[in-house]
């Protein structure tokens, strides 16, 4: 096996509805991809009263890293709505490394969060 895991979780995750300044509040899932083979990814998220969105695809290519902003997660023309709590599953079918990070700038301070994903 490569380096890192197939299933990723990430339990807290929150587009905030509001920015103040420059920055635009948003949250990334960062994939890491040691491996020698693309890493095609699909990310399902989850909601507290709602049901989820299933399986949405994304690709790291070998070797790289990639970065994917929660608001570009999309399939059939639904995506992750602001100001509503989730958590998301990620799934690969090499192994990857996955990070989770959220920029908020819902007051002049901006904060930024990093923190990395539960492994199974």
């Amino acid at each position: 096996m490569g380096k890192g895991a197939l299933n990723w979780y990430i339990p807290d995750g929150f587009i905030p509805p509001v920015s103040k300044g420059e920055l635009l509040s948003h949250e990334s899932i960062c994939v890491l991809n040691c491996g020698d083979e693309d890493a095609h990814i699909l990310v399902t998220v989850y909601y507290e009263d709602q049901a989820p969105l299933e399986k949405v695809p994304a690709v790291c290519p070998a070797k790289r890293t990639k970065h994917i902003r929660t608001s570009s997660l999309i399939k059939d023309g639904v995506g992750i709505p602001v100001g509503v709590p989730y958590a998301m599953e990620v799934e690969s079918n090499v192994p990857v490394i996955v990070q989770y990070s959220r920029l908020d700038s819902t007051q002049a301070e901006n904060s930024l969060m990093t923190t990395m994903a539960y492994p199974l």
